[in-house]
């Protein structure tokens, strides 16, 4: 792999992880680890481009359609394509069509770009999760094996043990915090062949006392009142988060002319 290698340019496709949710700033906008990414590279080379296509809630199915085509015609030097995983969540996953889809949109882009990179997600450990964990595993098989077809690389950040940590993840126990999505930001910079600027990132953080019984129910209950039943209805409903909502950054542009939009919160 190229050492600290000049890339010009980056466009970033998926859902409300490659938004940025829930690394807000003081503004309420989302920052998250694709603009950290993004920041990095652009410090080292002058006229950097990035376009961050996420929108929150998209299904794999909506990512082609709205996303791949956009990105592959910016013919970026760096793409990185995280999808999916909002599928294995729903009740009814048709894995197979998942994968189908999955591929079409590694077999779109690979060609369109100096370097595809793609993910096995972080997976926050805890019951509820569990019953969709082999539809994620045969997730992440696909996204292998596709790598290994097309030349893509892989961040593996479901093994990376510090992301199971859920001081990492957002009271919506579905998104990472500022910090978590500092550690990604590492995983891909290091991945893309540039010089460590955190080793550790992989390490667990240090043991703490857990919260007792009393504060890990009430806990519970705020999650299910204030996310867990809204994203049941949205699911029930037929909605989603990202209904109507634009993409992060549309438009392949120098890093520095880019302004985060505001946004509001909401589980994706």
């Amino acid at each position: 792999m190229q050492t600290n290698p000049a890339y010009s340019s980056l466009v970033a496709v998926g859902d409300s992880f490659t938004e940025g949710m829930s690394d807000q700033l003081p503004d309420g906008s989302y920052r998250g680890w694709a603009d950290l990414l993004a920041s990095r590279m652009a410090a080292r080379t002058p006229g950097f481009r990035y376009a961050n296509l996420a929108v929150r809630g998209k299904l794999i199915g909506q990512i082609v359609d709205e996303q791949v085509e956009a990105a592959a015609a910016m013919r970026a030097d760096v793409v990185t394509l995280v999808g999916g995983l909002n599928d294995t969540l729903r009740p009814k996953c048709d894995m197979g069509r998942v994968k189908d889809l999955l591929t079409e949109a590694v077999e779109r882009l690979a060609p369109s770009c100096e370097r595809l990179v793609l993910m096995r997600s972080p997976g926050r450990r805890g019951p509820v999760l569990e019953r969709f964990r082999p539809r994620m595993e045969e997730l992440f098989a696909c996204v292998d094996e596709l790598a290994e077809r097309h030349g893509a690389l892989v961040v593996d950040l479901y093994g990376a043990p510090s992301l199971g940590d859920p001081r990492l993840w957002d009271v919506d126990r579905l998104h990472l915090t500022a910090e978590g999505h500092r550690r990604v930001a590492e995983a891909v910079w290091q991945m893309l062949g540039h010089e460590p600027e955190d080793t550790e990132w992989r390490t667990p953080m240090p043991a703490t006392v857990p919260p007792g019984w009393l504060t890990r129910r009430a806990a519970d209950a705020r999650f299910a009142r204030r996310h867990l039943l809204p994203w049941l209805g949205r699911r029930l409903t037929g909605r989603s988060s990202g209904d109507g909502r634009p993409p992060k950054r549309p438009e392949l542009l120098p890093y520095e002319a880019l302004a985060q939009p505001a946004v509001d919160a909401e589980l994706s």
